[in-house]
Protein backbone atom coordinates (compact mmCIF):
# COMPACT_ATOMS: atom_id res chain seq x y z
CA UNK A 1 0.00 0.00 0.00
CA UNK A 2 1.17 3.36 -1.18
CA UNK A 3 2.39 5.44 2.13
CA UNK A 4 0.47 8.43 1.54
CA UNK A 5 0.23 11.64 3.29
CA UNK A 6 -3.09 11.91 5.26
CA UNK A 7 -5.44 15.01 4.92
CA UNK A 8 -8.10 15.36 8.40
CA UNK A 9 -11.88 15.89 7.23
CA UNK A 10 -14.31 17.17 9.02
CA UNK A 11 -17.83 16.96 8.28
CA UNK A 12 -20.45 19.45 9.33
CA UNK A 13 -24.30 17.46 9.14
CA UNK A 14 -25.00 14.29 9.05
CA UNK A 15 -28.16 14.14 6.74
CA UNK A 16 -29.09 12.09 3.17
CA UNK A 17 -26.23 14.03 1.63
CA UNK A 18 -23.74 13.92 5.03
CA UNK A 19 -24.15 10.15 5.98
CA UNK A 20 -23.47 9.36 2.28
CA UNK A 21 -20.73 11.14 1.74
CA UNK A 22 -19.40 10.02 5.60
CA UNK A 23 -19.53 6.25 4.53
CA UNK A 24 -17.99 6.52 0.84
CA UNK A 25 -15.23 8.39 2.08
CA UNK A 26 -14.50 5.45 4.59
CA UNK A 27 -15.58 2.57 1.87
CA UNK A 28 -13.32 4.09 -1.10
CA UNK A 29 -10.97 5.08 0.97
CA UNK A 30 -8.18 3.37 -1.06
CA UNK A 31 -9.64 4.21 -4.29
CA UNK A 32 -10.10 7.84 -2.89
CA UNK A 33 -6.08 8.06 -1.72
CA UNK A 34 -5.17 6.67 -4.98
CA UNK A 35 -7.06 9.37 -7.13
CA UNK A 36 -6.13 12.17 -4.72
CA UNK A 37 -2.91 11.52 -4.03
CA UNK A 38 -3.19 11.73 0.07
CA UNK A 39 -4.95 9.54 2.50
CA UNK A 40 -8.79 11.41 3.12
CA UNK A 41 -8.95 10.58 7.09
CA UNK A 42 -12.55 11.22 8.01
CA UNK A 43 -11.61 12.76 11.96
CA UNK A 44 -15.25 13.49 13.29
CA UNK A 45 -18.90 14.46 12.25
CA UNK A 46 -20.11 17.43 13.72
CA UNK A 47 -24.51 17.46 14.63
CA UNK A 48 -26.73 18.60 16.43
CA UNK A 49 -27.89 15.49 17.46
CA UNK A 50 -25.00 12.72 18.07
CA UNK A 51 -27.83 9.87 19.03
CA UNK A 52 -30.34 10.40 15.77
CA UNK A 53 -31.29 7.56 13.94
CA UNK A 54 -28.94 7.91 10.47
CA UNK A 55 -29.59 7.11 6.68
CA UNK A 56 -26.66 4.84 7.19
CA UNK A 57 -24.84 2.99 9.99
CA UNK A 58 -21.44 5.09 11.02
CA UNK A 59 -18.91 4.76 14.19
CA UNK A 60 -21.01 6.57 17.04
CA UNK A 61 -17.31 7.90 18.01
CA UNK A 62 -17.66 9.94 14.78
CA UNK A 63 -19.79 12.23 16.16
CA UNK A 64 -19.72 15.34 18.17
CA UNK A 65 -21.83 18.55 18.53
CA UNK A 66 -18.58 20.57 19.49
CA UNK A 67 -18.31 21.73 15.27
CA UNK A 68 -15.45 24.65 16.19
CA UNK A 69 -12.97 21.88 18.17
CA UNK A 70 -13.55 19.43 15.15
CA UNK A 71 -13.02 22.44 12.43
CA UNK A 72 -9.64 23.44 14.20
CA UNK A 73 -7.25 21.52 12.69
CA UNK A 74 -8.81 19.84 9.90
CA UNK A 75 -7.16 20.53 5.92
CA UNK A 76 -10.55 20.00 4.18
CA UNK A 77 -14.07 20.92 6.13
CA UNK A 78 -17.36 19.92 4.35
CA UNK A 79 -20.22 21.63 5.15
CA UNK A 80 -23.82 19.96 4.63
CA UNK A 81 -25.77 21.48 7.28
CA UNK A 82 -27.81 23.52 5.13
CA UNK A 83 -29.50 26.92 6.28
CA UNK A 84 -27.77 30.62 7.04
CA UNK A 85 -26.56 29.86 10.34
CA UNK A 86 -24.61 28.20 12.27
CA UNK A 87 -23.41 27.16 8.50
CA UNK A 88 -21.50 30.12 7.52
CA UNK A 89 -20.02 31.23 10.97
CA UNK A 90 -18.72 26.85 10.94
CA UNK A 91 -17.29 27.95 7.28
CA UNK A 92 -16.13 31.37 7.86
CA UNK A 93 -13.88 29.72 10.65
CA UNK A 94 -12.38 26.46 8.34
CA UNK A 95 -11.30 29.32 5.74
CA UNK A 96 -9.95 31.40 8.62
CA UNK A 97 -8.69 28.30 10.12
CA UNK A 98 -6.29 27.50 7.32
CA UNK A 99 -9.04 24.94 5.50
CA UNK A 100 -10.17 24.53 2.25
CA UNK A 101 -14.16 24.25 2.12
CA UNK A 102 -16.88 21.83 0.49
CA UNK A 103 -20.29 22.90 0.38
CA UNK A 104 -23.43 22.25 -1.41
CA UNK A 105 -25.59 25.03 0.71
CA UNK A 106 -27.18 27.08 -2.32
CA UNK A 107 -29.19 29.52 0.22
CA UNK A 108 -25.69 29.92 1.46
CA UNK A 109 -23.48 31.31 -1.54
CA UNK A 110 -26.63 32.76 -2.96
CA UNK A 111 -26.78 35.26 0.21
CA UNK A 112 -23.20 35.31 1.46
CA UNK A 113 -20.79 33.83 -1.46
CA UNK A 114 -18.93 37.15 -1.81
CA UNK A 115 -17.97 37.11 1.34
CA UNK A 116 -17.05 33.64 1.86
CA UNK A 117 -15.76 33.85 -1.38
CA UNK A 118 -13.95 37.22 -0.30
CA UNK A 119 -12.45 35.24 3.35
CA UNK A 120 -11.22 32.72 0.84
CA UNK A 121 -9.27 34.98 -1.30
CA UNK A 122 -7.75 36.52 1.96
CA UNK A 123 -6.36 33.22 3.46
CA UNK A 124 -5.67 31.81 0.04
CA UNK A 125 -8.21 29.34 0.48
CA UNK A 126 -10.61 27.55 -1.46
CA UNK A 127 -14.33 27.19 -1.81
CA UNK A 128 -15.79 24.13 -3.81
CA UNK A 129 -19.57 23.95 -4.75
CA UNK A 130 -20.31 21.72 -7.17
CA UNK A 131 -23.29 20.39 -5.49
CA UNK A 132 -24.41 23.46 -5.19
CA UNK A 133 -26.29 24.31 -8.14
CA UNK A 134 -27.85 20.96 -9.82
CA UNK A 135 -26.89 17.88 -7.46
CA UNK A 136 -24.58 15.14 -9.51
CA UNK A 137 -24.90 17.10 -12.96
CA UNK A 138 -21.67 18.57 -12.81
CA UNK A 139 -21.78 22.54 -13.87
CA UNK A 140 -19.60 24.45 -11.75
CA UNK A 141 -16.44 23.30 -13.13
CA UNK A 142 -17.40 23.51 -16.71
CA UNK A 143 -18.37 27.37 -16.10
CA UNK A 144 -15.88 27.87 -14.13
CA UNK A 145 -13.11 26.24 -15.78
CA UNK A 146 -14.10 24.33 -18.68
CA UNK A 147 -15.88 28.43 -20.19
CA UNK A 148 -13.74 30.82 -18.62
CA UNK A 149 -12.37 31.21 -22.24
CA UNK A 150 -15.52 31.25 -23.67
CA UNK A 151 -18.25 34.20 -23.45
CA UNK A 152 -21.46 32.20 -22.32
CA UNK A 153 -24.63 34.01 -23.66
CA UNK A 154 -27.73 31.98 -22.08
CA UNK A 155 -28.49 29.45 -19.46
CA UNK A 156 -32.03 27.67 -18.97
CA UNK A 157 -32.12 25.62 -16.55
CA UNK A 158 -34.41 22.88 -15.41
CA UNK A 159 -32.86 22.73 -11.66
CA UNK A 160 -35.52 22.10 -9.20
CA UNK A 161 -36.67 18.44 -9.72
CA UNK A 162 -39.68 18.69 -7.40
CA UNK A 163 -41.05 21.01 -9.36
CA UNK A 164 -39.97 19.22 -12.68
CA UNK A 165 -41.73 16.42 -11.05
CA UNK A 166 -45.02 17.70 -10.63
CA UNK A 167 -44.91 19.52 -14.06
CA UNK A 168 -44.01 16.60 -15.85
CA UNK A 169 -46.83 14.02 -14.24
CA UNK A 170 -49.37 17.69 -15.17
CA UNK A 171 -48.01 17.35 -18.87
CA UNK A 172 -48.54 13.56 -19.07
CA UNK A 173 -51.05 12.15 -17.51
CA UNK A 174 -53.32 15.35 -17.06
CA UNK A 175 -53.64 15.89 -13.24
CA UNK A 176 -54.26 18.68 -11.40
CA UNK A 177 -50.99 20.35 -9.04
CA UNK A 178 -52.66 19.70 -5.86
CA UNK A 179 -52.65 16.01 -6.83
CA UNK A 180 -49.35 15.37 -7.88
CA UNK A 181 -47.76 17.64 -5.13
CA UNK A 182 -49.29 15.31 -2.23
CA UNK A 183 -47.77 12.49 -4.59
CA UNK A 184 -44.39 14.45 -4.66
CA UNK A 185 -44.49 14.88 -0.61
CA UNK A 186 -45.54 11.35 -0.07
CA UNK A 187 -42.78 9.95 -2.39
CA UNK A 188 -40.12 12.43 -0.63
CA UNK A 189 -39.80 14.55 -3.55
CA UNK A 190 -41.27 17.31 -1.98
CA UNK A 191 -41.23 18.49 1.81
CA UNK A 192 -44.00 18.79 4.12
CA UNK A 193 -43.60 22.76 3.35
CA UNK A 194 -43.06 23.14 -0.30
CA UNK A 195 -42.77 26.73 -0.56
CA UNK A 196 -39.05 26.41 -1.43
CA UNK A 197 -39.29 24.37 -4.61
CA UNK A 198 -43.06 25.41 -6.15
CA UNK A 199 -42.99 29.38 -5.53
CA UNK A 200 -39.21 29.11 -6.99
CA UNK A 201 -37.22 30.40 -4.08
CA UNK A 202 -34.72 27.28 -4.63
CA UNK A 203 -34.26 27.69 -8.17
CA UNK A 204 -33.51 31.33 -8.22
CA UNK A 205 -30.11 30.33 -5.39
CA UNK A 206 -29.57 28.03 -7.87
CA UNK A 207 -29.88 30.97 -10.95
CA UNK A 208 -28.32 33.39 -9.07
CA UNK A 209 -25.11 31.44 -8.55
CA UNK A 210 -24.97 30.06 -12.09
CA UNK A 211 -25.03 33.49 -13.26
CA UNK A 212 -22.19 34.78 -10.77
CA UNK A 213 -20.28 32.05 -12.54
CA UNK A 214 -21.01 32.68 -16.23
CA UNK A 215 -21.19 36.17 -17.03
CA UNK A 216 -18.48 36.84 -14.01
CA UNK A 217 -20.82 38.98 -12.13
CA UNK A 218 -21.87 39.16 -8.43
CA UNK A 219 -25.67 38.10 -8.38
CA UNK A 220 -27.30 39.03 -5.30
CA UNK A 221 -30.23 36.89 -4.69
CA UNK A 222 -32.84 39.90 -4.80
CA UNK A 223 -31.74 40.65 -8.21
CA UNK A 224 -33.62 37.25 -9.58
CA UNK A 225 -37.00 37.75 -10.72
CA UNK A 226 -39.06 34.65 -9.31
CA UNK A 227 -42.15 33.28 -9.80
CA UNK A 228 -43.78 29.72 -9.10
CA UNK A 229 -45.73 27.13 -10.61
CA UNK A 230 -48.73 27.30 -8.10
CA UNK A 231 -51.21 29.07 -10.67
CA UNK A 232 -50.58 26.35 -13.17
CA UNK A 233 -53.55 24.22 -13.95
CA UNK A 234 -54.48 21.33 -16.44
CA UNK A 235 -55.96 24.01 -18.68
CA UNK A 236 -52.75 25.66 -18.87
CA UNK A 237 -50.88 22.11 -19.97
CA UNK A 238 -53.75 21.43 -22.57
CA UNK A 239 -53.38 24.79 -24.39
CA UNK A 240 -49.41 24.62 -23.96
CA UNK A 241 -49.59 20.83 -25.54
CA UNK A 242 -52.06 21.83 -28.07
CA UNK A 243 -49.39 24.38 -29.17
CA UNK A 244 -46.42 22.22 -29.62
CA UNK A 245 -45.14 23.16 -26.06
CA UNK A 246 -44.48 21.76 -22.69
CA UNK A 247 -44.28 23.71 -19.82
CA UNK A 248 -41.05 24.15 -17.55
CA UNK A 249 -39.87 25.78 -14.41
CA UNK A 250 -36.94 27.28 -16.06
CA UNK A 251 -34.11 29.77 -14.37
CA UNK A 252 -33.00 31.70 -17.31
CA UNK A 253 -29.58 33.77 -16.89
CA UNK A 254 -28.73 35.64 -19.98
CA UNK A 255 -26.63 38.14 -21.47
CA UNK A 256 -28.49 41.09 -23.30
CA UNK A 257 -26.61 43.85 -25.72
CA UNK A 258 -28.61 47.10 -25.71
CA UNK A 259 -27.55 50.38 -26.96
CA UNK A 260 -26.15 51.55 -23.47
CA UNK A 261 -23.84 48.58 -23.64
CA UNK A 262 -23.94 44.75 -22.09
CA UNK A 263 -26.00 43.46 -19.22
CA UNK A 264 -27.37 40.42 -17.82
CA UNK A 265 -30.95 39.22 -16.45
CA UNK A 266 -31.77 36.57 -14.42
CA UNK A 267 -34.95 35.12 -13.74
CA UNK A 268 -36.76 32.04 -12.61
CA UNK A 269 -40.60 31.10 -14.02
CA UNK A 270 -42.62 28.59 -15.38
CA UNK A 271 -42.38 28.92 -19.61
CA UNK A 272 -43.26 27.08 -22.24
CA UNK A 273 -40.29 25.16 -24.12
CA UNK A 274 -40.81 23.84 -27.32
CA UNK A 275 -41.24 19.91 -27.52
CA UNK A 276 -38.49 19.93 -29.88
CA UNK A 277 -35.61 21.58 -27.42
CA UNK A 278 -34.04 19.37 -25.61
CA UNK A 279 -34.87 20.60 -22.01
CA UNK A 280 -38.99 19.37 -23.07
CA UNK A 281 -37.69 15.68 -22.43
CA UNK A 282 -36.10 16.41 -18.97
CA UNK A 283 -39.12 14.30 -17.32
CA UNK A 284 -39.41 12.84 -13.53
CA UNK A 285 -37.50 14.76 -10.99
CA UNK A 286 -34.21 15.34 -13.44
CA UNK A 287 -32.44 18.27 -14.12
CA UNK A 288 -30.73 19.74 -17.24
CA UNK A 289 -29.01 22.54 -17.90
CA UNK A 290 -28.73 24.05 -21.08
CA UNK A 291 -25.99 26.37 -21.68
CA UNK A 292 -25.49 28.62 -25.29
CA UNK A 293 -21.65 29.61 -25.80
CA UNK A 294 -20.26 32.20 -28.36
CA UNK A 295 -17.85 29.87 -29.26
CA UNK A 296 -18.58 26.42 -27.95
CA UNK A 297 -22.00 26.54 -29.18
CA UNK A 298 -24.86 24.38 -26.73
CA UNK A 299 -24.26 22.63 -24.73
CA UNK A 300 -26.29 20.24 -22.19
CA UNK A 301 -26.00 18.76 -19.19
CA UNK A 302 -28.33 15.98 -17.79
CA UNK A 303 -28.77 14.10 -14.56
CA UNK A 304 -30.34 13.80 -11.20
CA UNK A 305 -30.65 17.00 -9.21
CA UNK A 306 -31.10 15.57 -6.15
CA UNK A 307 -30.83 12.56 -3.86
CA UNK A 308 -28.05 11.44 -1.19
CA UNK A 309 -26.00 9.02 -2.75
CA UNK A 310 -26.38 11.56 -6.39
CA UNK A 311 -25.36 14.48 -4.64
CA UNK A 312 -22.62 12.94 -2.47
CA UNK A 313 -20.66 12.08 -5.42
CA UNK A 314 -20.42 15.70 -6.24
CA UNK A 315 -19.41 16.91 -3.27
CA UNK A 316 -16.92 13.90 -3.62
CA UNK A 317 -15.16 14.82 -6.88
CA UNK A 318 -14.78 18.49 -4.97
CA UNK A 319 -13.36 16.73 -1.62
CA UNK A 320 -10.53 15.11 -4.38
CA UNK A 321 -9.94 18.13 -5.70
CA UNK A 322 -9.37 20.17 -2.67
CA UNK A 323 -6.94 17.44 -1.71
CA UNK A 324 -5.01 17.72 -4.99
CA UNK A 325 -4.91 20.93 -4.21
CA UNK A 326 -3.05 20.74 -0.61
CA UNK A 327 -1.06 17.82 -2.18
CA UNK A 328 0.68 20.26 -5.33
CA UNK A 329 0.71 23.42 -2.88
CA UNK A 330 -0.37 26.74 -3.58
CA UNK A 331 -3.22 29.74 -3.01
CA UNK A 332 -6.75 28.68 -4.18
CA UNK A 333 -8.51 29.96 -7.38
CA UNK A 334 -10.67 32.97 -6.50
CA UNK A 335 -14.06 33.63 -8.25
CA UNK A 336 -13.78 35.80 -11.15
CA UNK A 337 -16.36 38.77 -10.50
CA UNK A 338 -14.30 41.39 -12.28
CA UNK A 339 -17.06 41.68 -15.12
CA UNK A 340 -19.56 43.54 -12.77
CA UNK A 341 -22.03 43.34 -15.24
CA UNK A 342 -25.56 45.60 -14.76
CA UNK A 343 -28.45 43.51 -13.69
CA UNK A 344 -31.52 44.51 -15.61
CA UNK A 345 -35.25 43.93 -14.27
CA UNK A 346 -37.53 41.48 -15.72
CA UNK A 347 -39.44 44.39 -17.86
CA UNK A 348 -36.30 45.02 -19.90
CA UNK A 349 -36.20 41.49 -21.09
CA UNK A 350 -37.44 40.47 -24.76
CA UNK A 351 -39.43 37.35 -25.56
CA UNK A 352 -42.25 35.74 -27.26
CA UNK A 353 -45.85 35.00 -25.17
CA UNK A 354 -48.64 33.01 -24.74
CA UNK A 355 -51.73 35.01 -23.53
CA UNK A 356 -54.99 32.88 -22.62
CA UNK A 357 -58.16 35.10 -21.93
CA UNK A 358 -61.48 35.04 -21.20
CA UNK A 359 -63.57 37.37 -23.22
CA UNK A 360 -67.45 38.02 -24.52
CA UNK A 361 -68.37 35.91 -27.00
CA UNK A 362 -69.62 38.95 -28.85
CA UNK A 363 -68.98 40.11 -32.88
CA UNK A 364 -65.67 42.54 -32.74
CA UNK A 365 -64.28 41.76 -29.13
CA UNK A 366 -61.95 39.84 -31.46
CA UNK A 367 -60.70 43.12 -33.54
CA UNK A 368 -61.08 45.15 -29.92
CA UNK A 369 -58.27 43.04 -28.63
CA UNK A 370 -55.75 43.16 -31.29
CA UNK A 371 -56.17 46.71 -31.07
CA UNK A 372 -55.12 46.75 -27.59
CA UNK A 373 -52.22 44.49 -28.32
CA UNK A 374 -50.89 46.55 -31.43
CA UNK A 375 -51.11 49.81 -29.64
CA UNK A 376 -49.18 48.05 -26.78
CA UNK A 377 -46.26 47.23 -29.47
CA UNK A 378 -47.14 43.13 -28.87
CA UNK A 379 -47.47 41.64 -32.11
CA UNK A 380 -49.91 38.47 -32.76
CA UNK A 381 -48.54 35.51 -34.09
CA UNK A 382 -51.21 32.88 -33.82
CA UNK A 383 -55.04 33.19 -31.84
CA UNK A 384 -57.01 30.05 -31.58
CA UNK A 385 -60.76 30.58 -29.89
CA UNK A 386 -63.10 27.87 -28.14
CA UNK A 387 -66.42 28.59 -26.24
CA UNK A 388 -66.00 27.66 -23.14
CA UNK A 389 -69.55 28.98 -22.19
CA UNK A 390 -72.73 29.18 -24.42
CA UNK A 391 -75.21 31.58 -23.18
CA UNK A 392 -78.75 32.95 -24.84
CA UNK A 393 -78.61 36.03 -27.34
CA UNK A 394 -76.26 37.79 -25.89
CA UNK A 395 -73.35 35.64 -26.33
CA UNK A 396 -71.78 33.66 -23.71
CA UNK A 397 -67.99 33.33 -23.03
CA UNK A 398 -64.83 32.49 -25.36
CA UNK A 399 -61.30 31.74 -24.56
CA UNK A 400 -58.35 32.95 -26.88
CA UNK A 401 -55.40 31.34 -26.69
CA UNK A 402 -53.06 34.43 -28.14
CA UNK A 403 -49.45 33.64 -29.42
CA UNK A 404 -47.42 36.59 -29.79
CA UNK A 405 -44.39 37.34 -31.96
CA UNK A 406 -41.14 38.78 -29.43
CA UNK A 407 -42.27 41.75 -27.20
CA UNK A 408 -40.77 43.53 -24.62
CA UNK A 409 -41.77 42.38 -21.39
CA UNK A 410 -42.92 45.54 -20.13
CA UNK A 411 -44.57 46.60 -23.20
CA UNK A 412 -46.08 42.82 -22.80
CA UNK A 413 -47.25 43.50 -18.99
CA UNK A 414 -48.67 47.11 -19.58
CA UNK A 415 -50.45 45.74 -22.23
CA UNK A 416 -52.41 42.72 -20.44
CA UNK A 417 -53.10 45.21 -17.57
CA UNK A 418 -55.56 47.39 -20.33
CA UNK A 419 -57.06 43.98 -21.84
CA UNK A 420 -58.25 43.25 -18.19
CA UNK A 421 -59.78 46.32 -17.75
CA UNK A 422 -61.22 46.94 -21.20
CA UNK A 423 -64.73 45.53 -20.43
CA UNK A 424 -64.59 42.98 -22.69
CA UNK A 425 -62.66 40.71 -21.07
CA UNK A 426 -63.91 38.75 -18.57
CA UNK A 427 -60.64 37.08 -17.40
CA UNK A 428 -56.98 36.76 -17.87
CA UNK A 429 -56.04 33.26 -17.36
CA UNK A 430 -52.98 33.08 -17.79
CA UNK A 431 -49.54 35.12 -19.36
CA UNK A 432 -46.74 32.68 -19.87
CA UNK A 433 -43.35 33.07 -21.96
CA UNK A 434 -42.22 31.37 -24.22
CA UNK A 435 -38.26 30.45 -24.07
CA UNK A 436 -36.01 28.61 -26.06
CA UNK A 437 -36.79 30.06 -29.42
Amino acid sequence: MTDYRRLRVALLGAGAVGSQVAALLRQHADELADRAGARLELVGIAVRDVDAKRDVELPSELFTTDADSLIVGSDIVIELMGGIEPARTYLLHAINSGADVVTANKALLATHGPEIFDAADQVGAEVYYEAAAAGAIPIIRPLRDSLAGDRVQRIMGIVNGTTNYILDRMDTEGAEFSAVLADAQRLGYAEADPTADVEGYDAAQKAAILASLAFHTTVPLEAVHREGISSIDSSMMDAARHAGYVIKLLAVCERLTEESGESISVRVYPALIDRAHPLASVHGANNAVFVQAEAAGNLMFYGAGAGGVQTASAVLGDVVSAARRHIAGGVGVGESTLANLPIVPVGRVTTSYQITLEVDDQPGVLATVAGILSEGRVSIATVEQTVVESGDDEGGVARLVIGTHKALEQDLSETVDRLAASGVVERVVSVLRVEGN
